[in-house]
């Protein structure tokens, strides 16, 4: 009987704990992850994953599941999973955050709309690039890239108590200034376009005080603010196809996989 329920023990451990790792990296991974998807498909997609690539897996570590150790493994998992996830996150929010930049620049922030993704009312541009770039980011097989390299990880980073590196925390915190930085590239010219607009405007008022600013620059900037709009969508194929490699690039590093400098494994 001890034999047994030995076996069955190694048999759910040898499960359970890929399943924290996948379940972690659904939750909080892009669209997937969205509160727009329902918690039992994401259930059903993680124990589907955790079936199909279990038995595959190098062989997990004799612990009992009821131990402090087993804890520690939990917690792991759920560390390398979230992290995984939370990278995609970025990539979407890096459009968003050059959205919402135009949006201000072009008077088009006040028109806001609830986020999908977190359910947050935000500009309406930066729902119009969050949506565009969900697109692209499934017509390109993003969501199956994260699946092989999370399936890549158990290899790199077996199920035990030791995670991922303080190094890896660190350069998932500085990817934020790495976001930042691109919405900020992808948003200049629209910036130094509509700035121009204002100080012709700002011109026009000085030599001619006697016209309505906000009367005629209102309309004005609003209409070359979506024109800008639609100049910007023109290289977004480019953008996106910049931030997705460093993006993989960056969880190449987490996950320590050997990648090329195109982030392919």
């Amino acid at each position: 009987m001890e034999i047994l329920m030995g076996t069955l023990m190694d048999t759910i451990a040898s499960y359970m704990w890929p399943l924290f790792r996948v379940a972690s990296m659904l939750m909080a991974m892009a669209i997937i992850g969205a509160n727009t998807t329902p918690v039992r498909v994401r259930v059903l997609l993680s124990m589907a994953i955790t079936f199909a690539i279990a038995p595959v897996l190098p062989p997990v570590e004799n612990v009992d599941l009821f131990s402090v150790s087993s804890a520690f493994i939990t917690f792991q998992q759920i560390v390398i999973g979230v992290a995984m996830g939370f990278v995609t996150l970025l990539v979407m929010q890096t459009f968003v955050l050059t959205g919402q930049i135009i949006g201000m620049q072009t008077s088009l922030g006040f028109a806001s709309m609830v986020d999908p993704s977190s359910g947050q009312q935000t500009p309406v541009i930066g729902n119009f690039f969050l949506l565009l770039t969900t697109m692209i980011f499934l017509a390109v097989d993003g969501h199956l890239v994260l699946i092989r390299m999370l399936v890549a990880s158990f290899d790199t980073i077996p199920i035990s108590d030791q995670g991922i590196s303080i190094t890896s925390y660190k350069m998932l915190a500085e990817w934020g200034a790495y976001m930042f930085g691109a919405a900020l590239t992808m948003s200049m010219t629209a910036i130094v376009a509509l700035l121009m607009i204002n100080l012709s405007f700002g011109v026009m008022t000085r030599a001619s005080p006697q016209l309505n600013i906000f009367a005629i620059g209102f309309p004005v900037t609003m209409v070359t603010g979506l024109f800008i709009l639609w100049l910007t969508l023109t290289p977004i194929m480019e953008h996106f196809g910049a931030v997705w490699r460093a993006a993989q690039l960056l969880l190449c590093d987490i996950v320590e996989l050997q990648c090329n400098s195109d982030g392919l494994f």
